[in-house]
């Protein structure tokens, strides 16, 4: 076994190496060098000089002594080298400040801690960011990230912050309160605030881009809670929009109205927070990008199969089969078209530019290998609520076609984050009621001025893209098919 693998091994068992070879050499050299230096002074001591020679002499061997002192040391508690010359682990990690080693029985249970989301004004001062960030600091809250918003007086910081789970609410404003801030909003986060604002505002513009129905969600997440309301230029009834908002918008402290890209008004409200300039451009910018791009709806077709074999197609509706959904129409009864529109049948066409529009929401068609309409489905935004509708051409009721549109719509509200969904309908119209009872889903029966609402809702969803738990299969199957999904 040779020293090199002796040496590594003994290492590795723990245990100090000790060279002894390299201890009897020195050894020996420190006797022959004794035996010379007395040789030298037994022929000189007799001399003229020999004291001094005998002094200096004492003094090599004093100096030759110092210096075995000082090598032995050197190299006695120079860390371990491998075989190629580098340093171990263990002396690369002494390189820095020493930490005193805690003891090994001791079990450090992790601290819990909560997100927080906080706005708050601060002066336009400098200092007054850091007097800001040193009263959360010495709470021991972890600033995520920030964002500016610049006022004409002062400016409004907002924090995504990781607090102590100790550390409530009442405790955050009373730091910034002390640390000189003012207006102090704050509220629980969650792991989707850990996104970048720049990193949120691309991905809502990739999907408002691929989708006009998406401008009214895009919305809500980029300004958080709020109420989105689209007014038509011309009102299904008739006349003008009573608001008339200039090209550039306006801001209004809690409230932005906007020119909406076919001529109508967006309005956001948000009660509980002032939007700030910087939000404003945002929105302003968000939808500009909506006009530029025009009425867009995902193309995509999915089959569905009914249980006596005929076979449909679901996919998106837009502006552009106003024409086909018309002649639906003229083919359904007027007790079909009166519990679907609740009003005059003569009023029904009128209503169908709306609902076809997909800048209030998005729509389901069902039609026929030869591109025949025989039913539509309805996800309308309304404000901070979402309506669903239906309706089905009297030859294709009770086939589940309703029933099918209907899931995929539910399917499409939780997606887009809708906490439930409500239906506006009549008591004798048993297939919308059935409809709903099958979605498996915790329903709210509601009568008002003789309509019946029923609302589901759909905390009891799973995440985007699964199937609601307890929603049974529906009278159809759906197929493989060719093309972009109905859940974009």
């Amino acid at each position: 076994m040779s020293d090199v693998t002796r040496t590594a091994r003994t290492a590795k068992r723990g245990r100090p190496v000790h060279h002894w070879r390299r201890d009897v050499v020195e050894l020996a050299a420190l006797f022959t060098a004794v035996a010379v230096a007395d040789g030298v002074a037994n022929l000189i001591g007799h001399g003229p000089d020999g004291p001094a020679l005998l002094a200096v002499s004492a003094l090599a061997l004093l100096a030759t002594a110092g210096f075995h002192t000082w090598w032995a040391r050197r190299h006695g508690h120079a860390p371990p080298a491998d075989d190629t010359g580098a340093r171990s682990a263990a002396a690369r990690r002494q390189t820095g400040p020493s930490r005193a080693p805690l003891p090994a029985d001791r079990d450090e249970a992790p601290v819990p801690s909560a997100l927080w989301r906080m706005r708050t004004t601060v002066r336009d001062e400098p200092g007054s960011l850091a007097a800001l960030c040193a009263a959360l600091a010495g709470r021991g809250v972890d600033i995520l990230s920030l964002q500016t918003h610049p006022l004409a007086q002062g400016t409004v910081d907002e924090f995504l912050l990781r607090a102590p789970g100790r550390v409530e609410a009442p405790e955050l404003t009373g730091a910034a309160a002390a640390a000189g801030g003012r207006d102090t909003w704050i509220e629980r986060a969650d792991a989707h605030d850990l996104v970048d604002a720049p990193t949120r505002a691309l991905a809502l513009a990739a999907r408002t881009a691929l989708d006009t129905a998406e401008l009214p969600l895009a919305l809500r997440q980029l300004l958080g809670r709020c109420t989105i309301r689209s007014l038509p230029a011309r009102p299904v009834g008739g006349g003008r929009t009573d608001e008339e908002v200039p090209a550039e918008g306006v801001l209004e402290d809690t409230v932005l109205r906007l020119r909406a890209p076919e001529g109508g008004v967006i309005t956001v409200e948000r009660p509980h927070l002032p939007f700030t300039p910087t939000e404003f451009a945002r929105a302003r910018a968000l939808v500009e990008l909506d006009t530029r791009l025009g009425p867009r709806v995902p193309r995509g077709e999915d089959v569905l199969t009914l249980p006596e074999g005929n076979a449909l197609t679901v996919r998106r509706a837009g502006p552009g089969d106003l024409a086909a959904a018309l002649r639906m129409h003229e083919r359904c009864s007027a007790r079909t078209l009166g519990l679907r529109y609740h009003g005059p049948v003569a009023d029904a066409d009128r209503y169908l530019n709306h609902l076809l529009s997909p800048r209030f929401g998005r729509t389901l068609a069902a039609q026929t290998a030869s591109g025949r309409i025989v039913g539509l489905g309805h996800l309308l935004w309304d404000g901070d609520e979402t309506e669903v509708a239906l309706l089905v051409e009297d030859e294709w009721q009770r086939r589940g076609v309703g029933a099918e549109l209907l899931g995929r719509l539910v399917d499409m509200a939780v997606e887009a984050g809708c906490a439930s969904v409500y239906a506006v309908t009549q008591a004798a119209n048993t297939g919308m009621v059935s409809a709903m009872r099958g979605l498996g889903l915790p329903l709210d029966y509601q009568v008002e001025e003789g309509t019946l609402v029923i609302t589901a809702r759909l905390d009891a969803a799973t995440v985007p893209g699964g199937p609601v738990p307890g929603r049974p299969a529906h009278g159809g199957r759906r197929e493989q098919y060719d093309g972009p999904g109905l859940r974009d």
